[in-house]
């Protein structure tokens, strides 16, 4: 990894003070359990692609990369701005990519930061590829139903650019998996052409079984990690930090203590920028990771929506940029 760069929207929502809706003693329950004290939510108009457009932007200038060197373009999302065209090829035309720049969509959520890193990874490896853009961005703010305070008071948006290029030094693993048994644990039923106008509005929004979600991680995160350890030859205390989709507090610190990790290794960033889906692993690296970084050894851990459960355990370079900011929607989109 060369470099990471992550955009949280401007508007700051506090779950305790905007409680209204749901009285003060619910709320501060779920705030309680979830660890969710602050929720990033974008503007009517912005989208998970503007996020990720200026989070590429930044990283690119960090890096001196000229948009004629990036070869490939890579946008992991279930937020897309269209089902037709791809988003990439929207960030394509933003970004002043060349004609020779793959640019391709895939359609994952909470596992989906290494599962792109994974793709972009056996890109660089078969050849023909010398720098890639993985872009993964998510707004399940707009998705999630208003009157649900169990998925309105826990999500919030971001958009994350990594940058990934062939001379890179450091060895990498991945470890990917799918039970699509689980499916309808996390679903918008309505909306795509299965159910194209659902009779029930409701059925636009977010669905959401908290209980078959947290038995699902507790059974499989925990055999991913001992999985993804054996699998590099690694122990715990060879990888400097343990960074894990920001689900939920009380699941993180569970799979910790389960896990036998340090606390001091693994970094939360869920009380103040809130379930992002899977770009709050690149959240949290930007944010927890030393500045400026020496170089480490990370795993970096998604599941959920899918069901779907992945780790990526890299290097992550010496001196490589981590960048973070609020979105400023000052960004030229050509």
């Amino acid at each position: 990894m060369a470099g990471v760069s992550t955009c949280v929207p401007p508007q700051r929502v506090d779950n305790l003070a905007d409680s209204e809706r749901f009285g003060a003693d619910e709320v501060r329950k779920v705030v309680s359990m979830a660890g969710v004290r602050h929720r990033h939510v974008v503007e009517p108009g912005t989208t998970a692609a503007d996020l990720c457009f200026e989070a590429a932007t930044a990283l690119m200038e960090r890096l001196r990369w000229a948009p004629d060197s990036i070869t490939g373009l890579i946008f992991v999302s279930q937020s897309p701005d269209y089902f037709l065209p791809s988003t990439s090829c929207l960030l394509h035309k933003w970004l002043g990519l060349a004609d020779s720049c793959a640019a391709f969509d895939i359609g994952l959520g909470c596992s989906g930061y290494p599962y792109g890193l994974y793709v972009a990874a056996s890109m660089l490896k078969a050849g023909g590829q010398q720098r890639i853009l993985m872009l993964h961005g998510e707004t399940p703010s707009r998705f999630s139903h208003p009157d649900d305070h169990a998925t309105t008071l826990l999500f919030g948006d971001a958009g994350s650019a990594t940058a990934l290029e062939s001379s890179a030094d450091g060895e990498a693993s991945f470890c990917l998996h799918t039970d699509g048994s689980g499916y309808e644990g996390l679903i918008i039923r309505g909306g795509g052409f299965r159910d194209r106008h659902p009779d029930n509005p409701r059925d636009l929004a977010l669905e959401m079984d908290g209980a078959a979600i947290f038995n699902f991680t507790i059974k499989r995160v925990p055999a991913l990690i001992r999985d993804a350890l054996a699998f590099a030859g690694k122990q715990v205390e060879d990888v400097d930090q343990f960074v894990f989709h920001q689900s939920n507090r009380f699941i993180i610190k569970h799979l910790a203590k389960k896990c036998g990790l340090p606390d001091e290794r693994v970094p939360m960033t869920i009380e103040d920028t809130a379930n992002c889906g899977g770009p709050s692993v690149a959240v949290t690296l930007t944010r927890c990771s030393p500045q400026p970084p020496a170089a480490q050894t990370v795993m970096l851990v998604g599941y959920g929506v899918g069901l779907s459960w992945a780790s990526a355990l890299l290097t992550l370079e010496a001196q490589a940029p981590l960048l973070h900011a609020v979105y400023s929607g000052e960004g030229v989109r050509a």
